[in-house]
């Protein structure tokens, strides 16, 4: 009997918290959290990282995301640290900047 009263409270709080929030964006938040996978710096692409030599030659990757869009387009964020200075960068795998 306690099981059961445990269950269907679970149930109904499961249940408002999702209708708080639409399902669609419910999924599609959680999608968002598993489409930015860590790379590690050495692992990035040889056509990147030469980019970022010739263009960036006193910059270290801090680190890096392999981003995989909803239409499975991907492309790495880099963020570079010169000193105190930092930015980020949009880079498809042939060290193309994307807008």
């Amino acid at each position: 009997m306690k099981r059961t009263i445990l269950a269907i409270a679970l149930l109904a709080l499961t249940g408002s918290a999702l209708s708080a929030k639409p399902l669609q964006a419910y999924l599609i938040s959680q999608y968002n959290d598993a489409d930015k996978v860590a790379v590690r710096p050495e692992d990035l692409p040889e056509a990147l990282k030469s980019t970022l030599a010739a263009e960036y030659p006193e910059w270290k990757v801090s680190s890096a995301f392999l981003v995989i869009r909803e239409n499975n387009a991907q492309y790495y964020e880099v963020n570079i640290k010169k000193g105190e200075e930092s930015t980020t960068l949009n880079l498809d795998k042939y060290g193309k900047k994307l807008d």
